[in-house]
């Protein structure tokens, strides 16, 4: 089963990360994917929210509004999409994720495409 983690940051916090801490931070991002072989899937960091674009559609109108929407202590701030065999072992790869110490991983399963078709 796929799992998706959304890790979640404090952007101001991290814009003020040192390039060494975050380069250490990259090399262990690397060796997770490495570590995971086949059951990594793929990631993205993700651009800071002020470089976000909600779109919703009330009454058949397009309402566009550019980021930040809200404002909360952490962000989104990439992804990580594995394949695991149960949420346990999800959650052992979340806990590996260094933004885990410092912000939060929010692990969510994937639906499957055959299960997507009969809801």
């Amino acid at each position: 089963m796929q799992y998706l983690m959304l890790i979640y940051h404090n952007e101001s916090e991290f814009a003020k990360t040192t390039e060494q801490d975050k380069a250490a931070m990259y090399q262990e991002f690397g060796q997770l994917r490495e570590d995971l072989g086949g059951k990594f899937v793929g990631s993205n960091q993700l651009q800071p929210t002020a470089t976000a674009t909600l779109v919703r559609v009330r009454d058949g109108k397009r309402l566009v509004t550019d980021g930040p929407f809200a404002e909360t202590k952490e962000q989104l701030g990439g992804y990580i999409l594995i394949d695991a065999k149960d949420l346990d072992e999800a959650i052992v790869v979340a806990g590996r994720i260094p933004v885990a110490r410092t912000g939060s991983i929010e692990v969510r399963p994937v639906v499957a495409r055959a299960q997507a078709a009969q809801s």
